[in-house]
């Protein structure tokens, strides 16, 4: 007899956790993240820092982690007009998470 309760099979990964995983797994979103760490970057700031995106996908992101609510966008209106992008308070709160597994893959990963 069931109870309606669904059974939670214990190995397997938590929903939430999975969906973490494949947003911040996409490639460039966890790497555009961390670079705004720093502070607020502008467009063409974001492009040097990231290194080989292109301006077609690093626009994409950008969109998507606004949709997201994890990063802003800024328009100056200049004279020149500028486009400033920074983190969220949302994504403040993913700073300590993404410093922890930096910390994690420096100890336990070999990187190449």
């Amino acid at each position: 007899m069931s109870s309606g309760v669904e059974q939670h099979d214990p190995r397997a990964c938590d929903g939430a956790l999975a969906k973490a995983f494949t947003f911040l797994g996409k490639r460039w979103n966890g790497v555009i993240l961390a670079t705004l760490m720093s502070g607020p970057a502008t467009f063409s700031g974001l492009r040097r820092a990231v290194g080989s995106i292109s301006d077609s996908v690093l626009s994409d992101r950008l969109v998507e982690l606004a949709g997201a609510g994890l990063v802003t966008r800024e328009v100056c209106e200049g004279p020149p007009v500028s486009v400033t992008y920074q983190l969220t308070e949302a994504d403040q709160s993913l700073m300590p998470v993404l410093d922890e597994l930096a910390d994690w893959a420096r100890t336990h990963l070999t990187l190449q």
